[in-house]
């Protein structure tokens, strides 16, 4: 596809959509990084959107673009992309978050986007457009990331038991009251850096197709970067309220000990996924870090029927958006 088949005003509302998407992440994903610390009283809401805010951004000095390069270059053939799979996989992801916000079910943002791309690129050339490669290493990470968070959060959750056994809880609950603020910004440094990168490759690919970046570039312009970590912080600003119940006391009651544990579980798992260049689910990820600081406890302390549904919402968010992003397709490609 050559820079002259899509128009500069075509070009600049899809990276406006990508944005949307970008801002949507934020507000959807916002519950992830915040749920533990306003659930625990440790910080207030707007306070704690704030902070999440500020670390998302802070993410593009510390995180690498491996995940955008995984998304960019990594999922789908590159001959396959224009203007309408993009249009597709884009309203495909918006609208699979828009139905869960609503109903505040902690879905995954991110593989409403690979469900929106693989979705719109088979309804386009079949599965021949797929490559196998990036999409099988984020498949298995839906089950590796929950499962990672769950051993993460549990395992710090047992060395701190083992560690303050002699101590108060009061003196337990004032240091960790202090420490959920390094544990949420570490959480919120890993969410920003894993998830502002699949828009960015988003926008990467369109920017390849139309021939307005040349392919053998290593990384996107500067201002994809700049403006990708930006709408994603501002989306954080505003808060998925409906989702933070859920997440932060739906699943398991957590004490400000316990919502260290699961930010810390979390935001290793994270780091370590963004340093690979695998596109994890922030959502799967905090709620198995959740339910294993639960279950570190007592496995009678973890409500399995809330966990149990949030894991239907997981199974159904690929597939949903996936045809929601080729009925996308369709329509775009007949009146566009």
């Amino acid at each position: 596809m050559s820079n002259l088949e899509i128009s500069i005003w075509a070009l600049g509302a899809l990276v406006f959509l990508a944005l949307v998407f970008d801002f949507m992440n934020g507000f959807h994903d916002a519950a992830n990084a915040i749920a533990t610390v306003v659930s625990t009283g440790v910080l207030k809401p707007q306070t704690a959107v704030m902070m999440a805010a500020f670390f998302n951004f802070v993410a593009i000095f510390v995180v690498g673009l491996k995940v955008a390069t995984t998304i960019g270059k990594g999922t789908i053939e590159p001959t396959v992309i224009d203007h309408y799979v993009i249009f597709g996989a884009l309203i495909g992801a918006i609208v699979w978050n828009v139905i869960t916000w609503y109903y505040g079910i902690p879905s995954s943002s991110s593989h409403a986007l690979i469900g929106g791309l693989v979705g719109a690129a088979v309804a386009k050339s079949g599965t021949g457009a797929l490559i196998s490669g990036g999409l099988i290493k984020t498949v298995v990470f839906i089950v590796v990331a929950p499962l990672l968070g769950f051993v993460l959060g549990s395992l710090i959750m047992l060395i701190v038991s083992w560690v303050f056994v002699k101590s108060t809880p009061r003196k337990v609950d004032g240091w960790f009251r202090r420490l959920q603020l390094v544990s949420a910004a570490g959480y919120s440094l890993g969410h920003g850096g894993n998830d502002a990168q699949k828009t960015m490759g988003i926008i990467w690919m369109l920017l390849i197709a139309s021939g307005h970046v040349a392919a053998g570039d290593t990384a996107p312009p500067v201002w994809v970067i700049v403006s990708c970590y930006g709408a994603i912080s501002f989306g954080t600003l505003f808060g998925g309220w409906r989702i933070v119940k859920t997440m932060g006391q739906k699943i398991t009651k957590l004490k400000p000990v316990g919502g260290f544990c699961a930010e810390t579980g979390g935001a290793i798992t994270l780091l370590m996924a963004s340093f690979w260049g695998v596109p994890v689910s922030t959502t799967h990820t905090i709620t198995g870090a959740i339910v294993g600081v639960g279950s570190a406890q007592k496995m009678s302390a973890v409500r399995w029927g809330v966990a149990g549904n949030i894991v239907w919402a997981w199974i159904f968010t690929i597939p949903a958006s996936a045809f929601v992003a080729a009925v996308a397709w369709w329509v775009g490609k007949h009146i566009m």
